[in-house]
């Protein structure tokens, strides 16, 4: 792919993410939930960092699965301050557990998924943008989902941390429209 987004540069986990995974559109209420959690540790870091200990997240983590780790507290806590293989910072473990137990409030309540899709009215939003430098940050939408995620009880979930997450699971197509991907990733949306 000549002209690929150039964010994701020439290393190949991070050309292979982007040809296979950014931006296509996610509807599992359980993978949804595990990319914005790697997106709050992502925080003040670069995505390739988290993108190379992800298996090494995905572990210590029980699969990301929000119903097994709703129920910890600090035992599993020091425990993965001391896992070398993530992103040891207490106040993003401390998160992650009671983002799961939000997770859980809104998969009962009507799907977590449903709860995201909800703002694009089901579809992803197809973006036209010919440079890097159009991508936005942040936007209204995101600062709003940002906020309603709050409301439930999420953190490590600010506007950026929300737009970077929408982009990575296809709720956005953010693929420059001179990337193969923008048209592979808009045939994608149900």
């Amino acid at each position: 792919m000549n002209d690929r987004c150039s964010w994701c540069g020439s290393e190949e986990i991070y050309v292979n993410y982007h040809d296979t995974e950014w931006g296509v559109p996610e509807y599992d209420s359980r993978a949804l939930w595990e990319k914005l959690i790697l997106d709050g540790f992502q925080a003040g870091l670069s995505w390739i960092t988290i993108l190379k200990k992800r298996d090494a997240f995905r572990h210590a983590f029980e699969g990301f699965d929000p119903n097994v780790i709703a129920s910890w507290g600090e035992p599993e806590i020091s425990r993965l301050l001391k896992d070398a293989g993530i992103v040891r910072h207490r106040g993003k473990i401390e998160a992650t557990i009671g983002n799961a137990r939000a997770w859980q409030k809104i998969e009962q309540r009507e799907g977590f998924d449903t709860f995201l899709w909800k703002y694009f009215d089901g579809t992803p939003l197809q973006n036209e943008f010919r440079t890097l430098e159009e991508v936005p940050g942040f936007t209204p939408l995101s600062t709003q989902i940002s906020k309603d995620l709050k409301k439930e009880g999420f953190r490590f979930c600010g506007p950026t941390i929300v737009y970077a997450f929408a982009q990575a699971c296809g709720l956005v197509n953010d693929h420059l429209v001179t990337c193969p991907r923008h048209m592979e990733v808009k045939k994608l949306a149900r």
